[in-house]
């Protein structure tokens, strides 16, 4: 009976060999995550990835309604004398970043800064002075010429 016998060398270099294709099968299998946007209110937090976004290249027009007009899949209780946190990837905070609350602009230039800090009470009212007990908050990534990225976010307020 004849046993055919690897060298060392060559076990190691098939060893070497199943190890690289395996990692780049694993690697193929992988889409690169995108970047993530935080709301942190108290000791509660919740991060999400975007709802929309082409790899920092500008979404088309056309999609643009329809991501703005997504549900929010994250959401936080929030009392109206808390103060609402907002983090963003230092990616976001380069190109610039607008909140918009009801799929409408509630500011009127992008912000650069990757953290800020709003009052809660600010999110529970309408434009026509109106209680509300939710509100979903978009975070929606621009340049100020084109959108990059949009996260939801929804604010139920805590019972009293």
């Amino acid at each position: 009976m004849t046993v055919a016998f690897l060298t060392r060398k060559r076990r190691r270099a098939a060893v070497a060999l199943g190890a690289v294709s395996a990692g780049l099968l694993v690697l193929s299998a992988c889409d690169k995550p995108t970047p993530v946007a935080t709301v942190t209110v108290g000791s509660k937090s919740v991060s999400s990835e975007a709802a929309c976004y082409n790899d920092g290249e500008p979404i088309a027009e056309k999609q643009i309604a329809a991501c703005l007009n997504k549900k929010a899949e994250d959401s936080i209780s929030v009392d109206p004398s808390d103060k609402v946190r907002f983090g963003v990837d230092p990616d976001i905070a380069d190109n610039g970043w607008t909140i918009f609350l009801g799929g409408q602009a509630a500011e009127p230039e992008p912000f650069k800064k990757t953290y800020r800090t709003i009052p809660a009470n600010a999110f529970f009212s309408t434009q026509t002075g109106e209680e509300t007990d939710q509100t979903q908050v978009t975070i929606v990534e621009n340049t100020g010429k084109s959108v990059t990225g949009i996260w939801h976010f929804d604010l139920k307020k805590k019972e009293s």
